[in-house]
């Protein structure tokens, strides 16, 4: 069975689930464009994937198929897809704009009970995928400087991340610029310069990562592999400040920002796994464990002389001399 076919097939499973009667030949052909044999062929394959599936006839005589029972558990698997959850976000956009608060209200309420039925993965994910549809509707914009990415390439790593399908890359950097490799890919960090999360066929086995804009070609391979199962990408992206990760300087970090900067610094999350402590004279102290310190360089600059770097040694070196007072405003 093609990827299409069996797209089609779980999409017809949840019509069969969702609708109380069951759907009808009909409804499948103006579904799926198809013809009526085709749609026959269809409720045939419905039949022997789904076991539960009961047939009704209504007054006309016309047949239908309804799911029932467990096989419904299959279908809450699947979770929300990054395109329906999308348009669930248009629509509470549309309403806010139309000044609708009722149904706005209604809305994310139901868009809130959907995200906590998914896995915290998939749900992050689907999120982010929804955020970038929003963009290109116009309803969201992200302000300040990024590396440019091949959308093309950025569209073939994101199917083969959702399918778990090899990637066949030609990669610039590295110390063998240019030849082709196979990777296969676990998840992608997305900062100032976005980054594949990958393991090299061939390799050492360990996982790597491969910045997108340094991708020159991507071509999908049709076989899936099996991911690492002890991988969790909320875990591995916690061991860096940014999206750069360099074991050799993973370790303790410790920010102290002044009082007049604390109620600012409060409303940043720094780090998902921060320890935040309230200091007597007012002042906020951050802990984390983390690497990449020229990514937190980059960042303290914001903060002008208001944050004290406690640890790193070398971090705080790194920001010596560089933390300005004339900053006419905190991040």
């Amino acid at each position: 069975m093609s990827f299409q076919k069996a797209s089609d097939l779980l999409r017809l499973a949840e019509m069969a689930s969702a609708r109380h009667f069951g759907i009808g030949l009909q409804e499948i052909t103006e579904e799926f464009g198809c013809d009526h044999r085709t749609a026959q062929r269809m409720t045939r394959a419905l039949e022997d994937c789904f076991p539960n599936v009961e047939t009704l006839t209504d007054e006309q005589r016309r047949k239908y198929w309804r799911l029932k029972g467990g096989d419904t558990q299959l279908l809450k698997v699947q979770g929300i897809r990054d395109s329906e959850l999308a348009a669930l976000e248009l629509a509470i956009r549309r309403a806010e704009r139309d000044g609708v608060q009722t149904e706005v209200a209604a809305l994310q309420s139901l868009r809130d009970r959907l995200l906590a039925t998914m896995p915290r993965p998939h749900a992050r994910r689907a999120e982010a995928d929804a955020e970038t549809v929003l963009e290109a509707y116009g309803f969201a914009s992200r302000p300040g400087p990024r590396v440019k990415g091949d959308p093309v390439i950025i569209a073939t790593v994101a199917e083969a991340l959702k399918g778990s399908h090899p990637l066949v890359v030609t990669y610039a950097g590295g110390s063998d610029p240019g030849r082709e490799r196979v990777l296969e890919p676990h998840g992608l960090l997305i900062g100032t310069r976005r980054y594949l999360v990958a393991r090299e066929r061939g390799g050492n086995g360990r996982l790597q990562h491969f910045r997108l804009d340094r991708i020159r070609s991507a071509r999908i391979e049709a076989q899936a592999f099996s991911r690492d199962p002890d991988f969790n990408l909320e875990d591995h992206a916690a061991r860096a400040f940014g999206s750069y990760h360099d074991d050799g300087e993973h370790g303790e970090v410790i920010w102290r920002f002044r009082p007049e900067a604390a109620p600012v610094a409060r409303e940043f999350q720094f780090h998902p796994r921060q320890e935040v402590t309230e200091e007597p004279d007012g002042a906020l102290t951050v802990r984390f464990h983390a690497s990449g310190q020229l990514e937190m360089a980059w960042h303290l600059y914001l903060w002008g002389d208001k944050v004290e770097v406690l640890a790193p040694d070398r971090l705080r070196e790194l920001v010596q001399g560089f933390q300005r007072g004339d900053f006419p405003a905190l991040p």
